[in-house]
């Protein structure tokens, strides 16, 4: 799953650009989510889900036609987008604001830093400017930060892997290769790099205690994906 930001002044374009990119990820056969951030709040006063929060509910969900969850407080990028990442399976996520985030972006300003791989002016956009700004994309996005510097992308360290992404240094199929492991351990949200051999008797403890169990019984018929979350009881 890869990221790109789009950002800049208010009323600059960002949320027509937005729509711009992911129309055109989709037909190139990507799946696309997106994140917006925003200084007002989403619910809508006077809704039953907005009188759940105002009741005191932490966590309010609205399920039907269309599912969303209202956790009442802001969540770091990388949160959401670990979240994001646990729910759905995507290709691409473009983020609307966030413009501090390291992630590659696309500029509807005159505003820039060292993961701005393009400023635009929206209203002079044509179709072909749409055609080359996902070029970009995909070639210069990369994925969640690991934050290991495990080499494996071919890069002394993360930074560098991501500086090369953002100035097309690194072609589009360079990716961080931990982000795609099959066994991956996060201890409070931080991923924990593993050598080879501790993965493999992860994996093969763990798939052993879940074959013991009589999952089929609970509709778990294939072992597609195991997750196991162990809390601390005193948290």
């Amino acid at each position: 799953m890869r990221i790109v930001g789009i950002v800049g002044t208010k009323n600059t374009g960002k949320t027509v650009l937005v729509t711009k990119v992911v129309q055109k990820l989709v037909e190139r056969g990507f799946d696309v989510g997106t994140v917006k951030h925003t200084t007002e709040g989403f619910d809508i006063e006077g809704r039953d889900t907005w009188k759940h929060k105002e009741a005191g509910a932490q966590l309010v969900v609205g399920a039907g036609e269309e599912t969303f969850l209202n956790i009442g407080e802001s969540m770091e990028l990388d949160n959401i987008l670990n979240l994001m990442k646990y729910v759905k399976k995507l290709d691409f996520v473009v983020v609307e604001g966030f413009k501090h985030s390291r992630y590659a972006k696309i500029s509807t300003s005159d505003y820039e830093d060292d993961f701005t791989i393009k400023n635009v002016d929206v209203r002079d956009l044509k179709p072909e400017d749409i055609e080359s700004l996902a070029d970009m994309i995909e070639e210069r996005s990369f994925g969640i930060y690991q934050s290991l510097d495990c080499k494996k992308c071919g890069f002394e360290n993360c930074e560098a892997f991501q500086m090369a992404k953002i100035s097309g240094n690194a072609g589009k199929d360079v990716k961080c290769e931990t982000e795609a492991d099959d066994v991956v351990l996060k201890v409070d949200g931080f991923a924990i790099p593993m050598n080879p051999f501790v993965k493999g008797l992860v994996r093969n403890v763990v798939h052993g205690m879940v074959d013991s169990l009589r999952k089929d019984e609970y509709g778990a018929h294939e072992t597609k994906r195991i997750e196991l979350l162990i809390k601390d009881e005193d948290n």
